[in-house]
């Protein structure tokens, strides 16, 4: 069995919540979310963790976020999305300073994860189980091509109480594999109900929807087929300087056109997460009655 690795989205800047989010204290002694993950992924059997930054703060995050503060349980390695990454024969517009978007960020990993890896989001709250599921099925993956699978979390759960949420409502066919994700933007429940209001109107959703939350999984061949199409991507909206290549835009591409197939693994754990200033308080919370029930240590890396 193969230890996969944990790729860490951690170049944005949370403009909602207003700082670098994936510094920010949670835990008792002041762990940040990110700390958390990596402490759930060593438990699942993951051997490495590489985080993608931006240059503008590398240092600050470099000297925090190092193998010595995780004890050396896990490889740490750094990887950078800039907005001149791009391929040959792309030139960057002069007025582009949006990033190219999530999945932009997983390619800038190619020359350094050579086996099946995980991606997550620094700043969400993934729990135990989620890392658990998803690096169990990494594991067995070892030479395979086309065998992606993704974390989907109950939509009730992931919910915050501070206002509305975009998620990826996703179908998934008799054989647990997913079919599409859609994104809903502006979900909340409402009189009791989940319900989201892309058209205007409250269109329901069942608690037990599943919907991405940026935890997936990949093989390797991930990179190429993404490569190749963040060059039509480019090709057709490099003048759009709104355009952002999304990891549900490659994702719904390779299960169209069949070049691979993503098993939509369930999980128990509970999403935590900071989209608003106000969730914090409401995290720190729940993390402390992880630790009263003996899910985590108080000091995790003690």
């Amino acid at each position: 069995m193969v230890k996969p690795t944990l790729l860490v989205l951690a170049a944005g800047m949370g403009s909602r919540y207003g700082s670098l989010k994936q510094m920010d204290g949670v835990g008792p002694n002041g762990e940040a979310i990110i700390d958390y993950s990596v402490y759930d992924a060593i438990r699942a059997g993951f051997g490495k963790v590489v985080f993608v930054i931006r240059h503008s703060f590398a240092d600050d995050f470099c000297e925090v976020f190092n193998a010595e503060r995780f004890g050396h349980k896990i490889a740490v390695e750094y990887v950078y999305q800039e907005l001149d990454c791009l391929p040959e024969g792309f030139s960057l517009p002069e007025e582009r300073q949006k990033p190219w978007g999530t999945n932009h960020a997983v390619m800038m990993a190619a020359n350094v994860i050579n086996e099946p890896f995980a991606v997550i989001n620094a700043d969400d709250f993934y729990g135990r189980d989620g890392y658990a599921v998803i690096g169990n099925y990494l594991s067995q993956l070892e030479g395979s091509r086309g065998r992606y699978c993704m974390v989907g979390y109950e939509v009730c759960k992931t919910l915050s109480e501070n206002g509305t949420v975009s998620r990826g409502v996703c179908t998934v066919d008799g054989e647990g594999n997913l079919t599409s994700m859609v994104e809903r933007t502006k979900i909340e429940r409402v009189n009791g109900t989940v319900v989201f209001h892309d058209n205007g109107d409250d269109e329901p959703l069942a608690e037990n929807t599943p919907v991405s939350m940026n935890l997936f999984g990949f093989t390797p061949d991930y990179f190429e087929h993404s490569e190749a199409y963040f060059k039509e991507f480019l090709a057709a909206n490099i003048e759009n300087l709104k355009s952002e290549f999304f990891i549900p835009l490659m994702v719904n591409k390779v299960i169209t056109d069949g070049t691979a197939t993503m098993r939509v693994l369930s999980t128990t754990a509970n999403w935590f997460g900071v989209t608003y200033k106000e969730d914090k308080p409401q995290l720190m919370a729940k993390i402390e009655e992880l630790i009263e029930a003996g899910e985590y240590p108080r000091n995790l890396w003690a």
